[in-house]
């Protein structure tokens, strides 16, 4: 499984994919998630401003991804 580290609290499902090289910029995470399968925990997810936060493990074209947040309240 891939660690995805972030700085921010949470990241949207979008905003990840571009992040992790999945799609070239976010005007194509609809188009992605419509043609391909993305889990998150487990469940189906098409919204590309779903919320993925500290734990979350991503399923995309056969990959796991988890997200490890290393944000804090200051």
């Amino acid at each position: 499984m891939n660690k995805v580290s972030i700085r921010t609290e949470y990241i949207l499902l979008g905003q990840f994919l571009k992040f992790v090289g999945i799609i070239a910029n976010g005007g194509e995470s609809k188009a992605f998630l419509e043609a391909n399968i993305v889990k998150i925990n487990g469940e189906k997810e098409q919204r590309r401003g779903k919320k993925l936060y500290n734990g979350d493990v991503i399923e995309v074209l056969g990959v796991q991804y988890q997200i490890i947040s290393n944000y804090s309240v200051q």
